[in-house]
């Protein structure tokens, strides 16, 4: 009696855990924070183009993080390019901090000084000012510059951006939850800015949450989160992570003297 109860309590014990899914034949691509690096962005999407077409027929969602424009170069082409792929593939795109600054900018002159100051001015280059021209001009004047130089097209597309994605047991953000609140009471300020209260939370959530804003040297995953911003604008590495059935995996662009290779790795938690 008392060996079959230790023997039950051992296979307790050494029964393998269940591990999060997406739902069943999906595939989920996730992209990190772009930030305006074209390059990468340009390579990560052919990568998983390809390796989408050689794996077994799936219903193949992708999900960017948000924070597609600041910092890096090329932000207008990084938008462009996002808009064209939702015209091919399933793509869905959750809003960073950096669309609210840039979005908030056309309305609000105090924050147009801040988005400026973060990221922004390259952002403000790449729809077609020169680093002359930028210099040259006063707050007044890049505030009324700046619907004259966004297409209102690009605007509307920023706008439609969402909050809170959730598939199966995971749920994708920009910067993280309230770990106080359920899901469905989430605050936008949470959904994209938190750090300090969501990144020390060691404690359960609803959901495995992915998401991007912190930038890490590698993939973080602490069980109740992921974070996958790999921060491409200043390391050169773009991060994707692959969820297919209860399995991870990644593929990274990757920038190495001046040249952008791709690299398609085993998951290492």
């Amino acid at each position: 009696m008392i060996s079959k109860l230790f023997n039950d309590l051992l296979g307790r014990e050494t029964a393998p855990r269940r591990l999060p899914r997406v739902p069943a034949g999906t595939r989920y691509y996730v992209i990190g924070d772009i930030h305006g690096r074209m390059d990468l962005f340009a390579a990560l999407i052919g990568e998983i183009e390809a390796d989408d077409n050689a794996s077994d027929p799936a219903d193949t969602h992708i999900i960017l993080l948000g924070d597609l424009v600041d910092r890096g170069p090329d932000s207008a082409a990084v938008v462009q390019r996002a808009r064209e792929w939702t015209q091919t593939r399933k793509v869905r795109i959750l809003v960073g901090n950096h669309e609210e600054m840039f979005l908030r900018s056309f309305d609000e002159i105090d924050v147009l000084h801040q988005f400026l100051k973060h990221g922004g001015r390259e952002t403000v280059l790449s729809y077609g000012l020169s680093p002359e021209q930028f210099s040259e001009m006063t707050l007044d004047e890049h505030f009324a510059a700046l619907p004259l130089l966004v297409p209102q097209a690009d605007r509307d597309f920023i706008a439609s951006f969402e909050e809170m994605i959730i598939a199966g047991d995971y749920a994708f953000v920009h910067a993280g939850v309230d770990p106080d609140l359920p899901f469905n009471q989430q605050q936008r300020t949470d959904l994209l800015w938190i750090r300090e209260k969501f990144l020390s939370h060691r404690g359960p959530l609803p959901k495995v949450v992915i998401h991007g804003h912190t930038i890490f040297n590698e993939v973080v995953d602490c069980g109740n989160r992921i974070g996958i911003d790999t921060g491409a604008f200043r390391t050169g590495v773009l991060t994707a992570l692959v969820l297919e059935a209860d399995s991870r995996r990644l593929i990274q662009a990757i920038e190495e003297d001046g040249a952008v290779r791709t690299e398609n790795r085993e998951y290492d938690e």
